[in-house]
């Protein structure tokens, strides 16, 4: 349940109102379509609206020659020149402390060992170039005044996430991710809001989308996919073990560190679920498990199912059970139609892991741990990666 402090950053119903005209679609449009439609003669929605997420806003960088170098380094302290993260404050409110919140922000105070904590405020960042666009707002990196900390800061209009009716989808999302402290999951500083935008402080990642590497590589190694599939397996691992289903693992949801390091940047769909049963269906339409399309139950398996169509598709540049039509992609992805093209080749092993994690039985999927000791990740992930502890 989300804390009354994250519950009240959508409350403020003032001055939700846009300009007439004005439109927060962004560059959605400009995701990959899945082909014409065998479904009543209609276009197929692009990949990332078929089953619209909370989180359409891209939070990678679009690099340009002409933009400002990487930081230096991230680290969580706040030493001479390092570069920590932003110092711990709350959430900005209109009305009066509820009860809860009021202890919250006694707890910050005590953690911090300050007297006052200031709140967070738009004032507090220096805005640079826009970092992407989406359809319930903007991101743009951005520099904490004090600490000169880099940070992506995510910018929702309140009206648009009012009129789509996502509100609880965000307080859920805040409540998640802010808790998730995983090297291979973006970091959420924090929060603030006014009357008509919501602002997320998130890491940078200054590497971008992973989506767009994959674009224009067409396709990735088998050394490099297995290390994303092996820091993957470690993330999830992490989540299911805090009880959080992740259910809309795929490129566009995933950027990558100033090292290169895979981040998990979207949580629009991720649910905390101690039962481990869920009946909605949600996520993408590509990395549908058999048991959503079905409307069946489904518990963590779902991220599993992902973690195989997501190998699949770094090794061959397309996702396994992409078709003309929605009917026709269901209909394969019931039958676990599995087909590996000749081009481009690719090892035995590899084709083994994705036919362990692509079973239509969720209890029969390979386990994450078993992921990692597969004889295709031992022989081709990053070592640095395999030893990490988490």
């Amino acid at each position: 349940m989300p804390s009354a402090g994250v519950a009240a950053a959508l409350l403020d119903k003032e001055n939700v109102g846009v300009p007439a005209g004005k439109s927060m679609d962004g560059k959605l449009a400009g995701k990959r379509p899945l082909g014409d439609g065998a479904d009543g003669g209609a276009a197929k929605l692009p990949r990332k609206s078929a089953l619209q997420p909370l989180s359409a806003n891209v939070l990678g960088v679009q690099q340009t020659a002409a933009g400002p170098a990487p930081p230096p380094s991230f680290s969580d302290n706040t030493k001479p020149g390092a570069m920590g993260p932003p110092p711990p404050r709350v959430a900005t409110s209109s009305r009066p402390a509820s009860g809860a919140e009021a202890s919250g922000a006694s707890r910050e105070r005590s953690a911090s060992g300050a007297a006052m904590v200031r709140r967070w405020q738009l004032t507090d960042f220096d805005i640079g170039k826009p970092l992407g666009r989406g359809k319930f707002g903007n991101v743009y990196l951005a520099r904490e005044r004090k600490s000169k900390f880099i940070v992506a800061l995510k910018v929702l209009f309140k009206n648009q996430l009012q009129q789509s009716n996502v509100e609880h989808q965000l307080r859920r999302e805040i409540e998640i991710q802010s808790h998730l402290r995983h090297p291979n999951i973006l970091r959420l500083y924090g929060y603030f809001y006014d009357h008509t935008r919501v602002y997320l402080i998130l890491e940078y990642a200054a590497r971008g989308e992973l989506y767009k590497e994959l674009q224009r590589a067409g396709s990735f190694d088998e050394r490099r996919t297995a290390t994303y599939v092996a820091s993957l397996a470690k993330a999830l691992t992490y989540c299911h073990a805090k009880h959080v289903i992740h259910r809309d693992i795929k490129p566009e949801n995933l950027l990558l560190g100033l090292n290169g390091d895979l981040k998990i940047a979207d949580f629009g769909w991720s649910v905390h679920a101690p039962n481990s049963r869920r009946k909605t269906l949600c996520g993408t339409l590509d990395y549908l498990p058999p048991e959503m399309v079905e409307g069946n139950y489904h518990d963590a398996a779902v991220d599993v199912w992902s973690l195989g169509v997501l190998c699949y598709e770094f090794l061959y540049g397309q996702p396994p059970f992409e078709a003309a039509g929605h009917s026709e992609t269901y209909k394969r992805i019931l039958r676990v139609d599995l087909r590996f093209p000749p081009t481009p080749e690719r090892s035995d092993g590899a084709k083994d892991l994705i036919k362990q994690l692509l079973v239509k039985d969720p209890k029969e999927r390979l386990p994450l741990g078993q992921v990692l000791q597969h004889p295709w990740i031992q022989a081709h992930a990053d070592p640095a990666v395999l030893a990490r502890a988490t």
